[in-house]
């Protein structure tokens, strides 16, 4: 008889005990957790009490909540009943031209402001000698450090004295001169052959090959132009009566945006591959080529991202818009030289005014959640863009070379 020298069969190996978590250390962890979700917290609290206070207005006003007048009414009449909500006597909440105007306003001072932001980092970084580039780069701070009240005072009592007597006029005489540029182009052919460019350059793409696409694509691009310049061309045309409007607005705003373009388009610009651009000037490229062929197509997508979260500054900007832009509220202006409104500057000229009724209040709500929708969706695109192209980096960057 064999002797047992072992007792039973050994078996799986018991899991290591996991060592207890510090009282600390949870605590840390559960403080962290909470701070953490504060801003995502407050946010959708701020969403949803605007929402909430939004709906008697946008109940109120129904379709002509897209109108063109606003007004908050009589309060010394007998109030208004429209849809269940009661209102001040004859109070209108037509919020269209306001939306027009922060969406003209903000549109125009981005287009302004990216290539002159892009441009001066190229030009900074690309040709300013390094000695020089410190204190350029210091004004450039600065300038993003200035209050927004001090562009305000500048913009109306300066620059827009300035518009009106000399680039307003100017400018409204050469487009309306020049007949070749389709200044009295209809407005409604223009939107029609608009459409109908739009439709025939898709046709292009998807059914012409070869050279012959390229021809007909030159030609859609070329009535595409034409309806564009016939729906625009009218509103820079026309007589210029105020040292404000949405001109003189859209170019304060473009000036406050530069700055905070040109900041993450020069980090962006640093990060460009020195490879890249030293294998670009040892095939013969000049500067200019490698800003334009290498540094451009590179950035190009970080820019993009970087515009986005420039627009949706733009758009909530209130005390300069406010101060310039002129606060009309009865209507669409005839051209871009005529004062105007925009949401900020309609809730910040109306509040004082409107806290007497309910109702005005969520009107003014119902204008700032249109705003901050917006914001949200702008700062969402380029937050998406910027995590798309950059990964796990901390800075957009282009398709590369």
């Amino acid at each position: 008889m064999r002797r047992r020298t072992g007792g039973a069969a050994p078996g799986p190996a018991a899991a290591p005990r996991e060592r207890d978590t510090p009282i600390g250390e949870a605590v840390a962890q559960a403080l962290t957790a909470v701070f953490g979700s504060v801003p995502a917290a407050l946010l959708v609290f701020i969403l949803v009490i605007m929402v909430v206070t939004a709906v008697p207005a946008i109940l109120f006003s129904g379709t002509g909540f897209f109108g063109t007048y606003f007004s908050p009414g009589n309060y010394y009449l007998a109030p208004t009943v429209h849809h269940g909500i009661a209102g001040p006597h004859g109070a209108v909440f037509g919020f269209l031209p306001e939306m027009l105007g922060t969406l003209v306003t903000s549109a125009l001072a981005l287009a302004l402001a990216v290539p002159i932001a892009v441009g001066g980092v190229l030009m900074l970084t690309e040709w300013v000698p390094r000695w020089a580039q410190g204190g350029v780069g210091l004004l450039l701070e600065l300038l993003a450090g200035v209050p927004s009240v001090v562009f305000g005072l500048w913009g109306v009592l300066t620059f827009g004295p300035f518009m009106l007597s000399t680039v307003s006029p100017a400018l409204t005489g050469i487009i309306g001169g020049f007949p070749w540029l389709f200044p009295w182009f209809p407005q409604g052919m223009a939107w029609a052959l608009l459409g109908a460019a739009i439709a025939a350059f898709i046709i292009v793409q998807a059914l012409v090959q070869g050279r012959r696409r390229r021809q007909l694509r030159r030609l859609s691009l070329f009535f595409l132009f034409v309806s564009l310049w016939g729906a625009v061309a009218p509103w820079f045309t026309g007589e210029v009566n105020t040292a404000g409007g949405v001109l003189t607005a859209s170019l304060v705003l473009a000036l406050m945006v530069v700055p905070i373009i040109a900041a993450t388009t020069r980090e962006l610009v640093r990060h460009v591959p020195v490879l890249a651009k030293e294998g670009s000037l040892a095939l013969g490229m000049t500067k200019h080529e490698t800003a334009r062929v290498v540094t451009l197509p590179y950035i190009s997508t970080g820019v993009l991202a970087t515009a986005l979260l420039g627009w949706g500054r733009a758009i909530g900007e209130t005390i300069a818009m406010f101060f310039i832009i002129g606060n009309i509220f009865t209507g669409i202006p005839v051209n871009i030289y005529h004062s105007g409104a925009t949401l900020s500057s309609l809730i910040a000229g109306t509040l004082d005014g409107v806290l007497q009724a309910k109702v005005d209040v969520s009107a003014l709500f119902a204008g700032g959640l249109f705003l901050l929708i917006i914001s949200l969706l702008s700062n969402f695109g380029g937050r998406l863009i910027i995590r798309r192209v950059a990964g796990d980096q901390a800075l957009p960057v282009g398709r590369g070379v």
